[in-house]
Formats: structure tokens, sequence, C-alpha cells
């Protein structure tokens, strides 16, 4: 593995505004030196833009001294903005980190998928070549294992059986990443993140969506009457991650041929702790209770509906991120309780 420091390194992170990437910058901003770090985001609707605003706000407003911090607004899948942000900055470190997400959403909406999954991050490939980088880390996703029996989930397992484009994309993302790896000595390194919540998360998530239905007095269906697992992942754990990995790139060396091995690798990142769905609804209601966001009284059987499985998803996700520990000595530590005390608050703070 070649080490990377990242002080007064120049780093790009697409999907600044988003969930993780606010997050990744903000951690960036804490502990690293004279970095320049240049966010792109196309601020799209799928959820409410205020909330990218009001992370971006947090970013403008937390910029350390001898930081160079800038945002611009722009689309991957455009490759003209690409080409130009590494004409400009060329970056030492990408991260990738813009995507459409949701897998609902992709049964309805696959050309957005399309676009950005995968146009965008061609888009990164051929920019990472024409302007030679040190380290991609890109997301990729849990969802890529499909409806795979054997659990915990491994890198080891094969993923060709995706259960909704989204997973698609982001295998497809894995593989299009192996080949420039392999033919441009690109060192690239995928991560799967396991469902993944915490403060100013994406409104589309499960646990930000409850909270809004129970809030308005709505009923929240709990799909496959509850026997969902889900290996939930606190944004923290999942940047710690994100971050060390951007530390270490997979190593360039030749292989027998004379030619290039692939610098490529792929790991896992979640809690490794499966969750019931109906445990994780009772927790959050809990922390709710708690935080002032619903009342003391509030009668939750009354709003909680148990319903079949929803198409696209999964029954269970269980992360084997032995790889990660082995390899960067990281593991994640948060606990629900933990993460969902946290969302409370701030869901709190935000809309109250």
């Amino acid at each position: 593995m070649e080490k990377i420091d990242l002080n007064n390194k120049t780093t790009l992170v697409t999907g600044a505004a988003g969930f993780i990437g606010s997050n990744l910058v903000k951690r960036l901003f804490k502990d690293y030196k004279g970095m320049t770090i240049v966010g792109i985001d196309n601020m799209n609707d799928y959820y409410d833009p205020t909330l990218k605003e009001y992370r971006l706000q947090e970013l403008d407003n937390c910029v350390p001294e001898g930081t160079v911090w800038k945002f611009v607004k722009g689309d991957i899948a455009d490759k003209a903005t690409i080409d130009g942000l590494f004409e400009t900055y060329k970056p030492q470190v990408v991260v990738n980190l813009a995507a459409q997400a949701g897998v609902r959403y992709s049964i309805t909406n696959p050309d957005a998928y399309i676009q950005s999954n995968m146009i965008g991050f061609y888009n990164i490939l051929e920019a990472c070549r024409h302007h030679p980088v040190e380290h991609l880390v890109y997301a990729s996703s849990s969802s890529v294992y499909g409806g795979n029996k054997k659990v915990p989930f491994s890198t080891d397992d094969r993923v060709d059986n995706p259960v909704s484009l989204y997973a698609a994309t982001k295998k497809s993302n894995e593989l299009m990443a192996h080949c420039y790896s392999k033919l441009y000595d690109i060192p690239s390194t995928g991560l799967r993140f396991f469902t993944v919540y915490g403060p100013a998360g994406r409104p589309d998530m499960a646990y930000f969506g409850f909270t809004n239905k129970l809030l308005k007095g709505d009923t929240i269906q709990i799909f496959n009457y509850g026997n969902c697992r889900r290996d939930f992942t606190y944004v923290d754990d999942i940047v710690e991650g994100v971050v060390r990995v951007m530390q270490g790139a997979p190593e360039r060396k030749k292989g027998e041929d004379g030619l290039p091995v692939p610098p490529y690798a792929v790991y896992n990142i979640g809690g490794g702790q499966p969750e019931n769905l109906l445990d994780f609804v009772n927790i959050l209601q809990e922390e709710l209770v708690r935080a002032g966001v619903l009342p003391e009284d509030f009668d939750f059987e009354a709003h909680k509906q148990l319903v079949p499985m929803q198409p696209g998803d999964v029954p269970t996700t269980y992360a084997d991120a032995a790889a990660l520990e082995r390899d960067y000595g990281f593991t994640p530590k948060i606990t629900l309780r933990e993460g969902l005390r946290k969302f409370a608050e701030w869901y709190k703070s935000y809309y109250q």
C-alpha cells in the first residue's frame, strides 16, 4: 500500500453538498493542514435542496485558516465541467461520492442513474486518466450483494445478480474502475457503504421519513413485516473509513508479464451488526421522545403498519468488514442508540 499524506494536497470531492460528502469535507477541514478542497454538486431536487444548502453553509462557516475551499455547482455527467475542474485544480486525490441514490427511485426514474452513476463516473475515470491522480476513492454500495443468501457479505462473494438498477450501476462502477486501474495504472479503491444514517442525512432514508411521518400523525410502513435486517452505519464511522482509505492507495506494481497489476481494491464499510427493523424503529421512537421531537405519551403502536417486501429491496444487509480492519485498522463502532440520539437532537434543532 502506498501512503499518502493529505496535508497540503489538492482533493476533489464530488457530491460535496451531499450527506457523506459534506461530512467528509468537514472532517478534512478539521484534521489536515494546507489542503485545497474542491467540491462539486449539482444540487438537484431529488430531496429538499435546502438541506444541501444548509450543509454547504455549515462548511462555509468552518473553513480553517490555510485551507482553500472551492465549491462548484455543476454536474459530473457534464464532461466539459469535469475536464475543466481537473485542468484548473489538478487534484491529487479524488473522492467520488456524487451519485443518484435510492433503490426505489431507480425503478421509476432509471435515466437519472445512468446519467449520474454511469456517465458521471466515466467522466471522472477519463479525467483521472488524462490528469493522473495518486488515488481515486469512490462510493460503491452494499446493494451490489443483491439477494445473496450467505451472510455476512464479503468482498470475495460473487456480485453479479443485482436486484435494482441502482445496484447494477454501482457494480458497473467497480468494473469500470478495475478496467481503468489495469489499463492506465490508476490506483482506485471502491467502498461498499452499508445503510448510512445520521444528522442532516437523506430524507428519503427510512429513519428520516419515519420521523417526518410520525410528527404529522401519519402511519409508517415497516416492510417485510419488520423482518428486514440492516447493517446501519453512522456517518462519522463512514467518514473515518473514507479518510483512512484515502491515505493508503493500492500499490502500483508489475506482473510476471511486465504489465501493470491493477492497483485496485474494494472494501465493505458497515457496522457488522445487522439490526432488526422493528428494534431500529423502537430505538428511534424512544430517542425522538427523549429529544422532545415527539410527546411523552405518543401512541406509537397506533402509527405503525407491517407490510410485505418492496421490489428491489433485500431482506438483510450484513458487512464483513474484516479486510478494512486488517488493512486500515478500523471497524465502525458507533452504536445505533448513540447515532439515533444524535439524529433526534439534530432534527429537533433544525426543524423545531
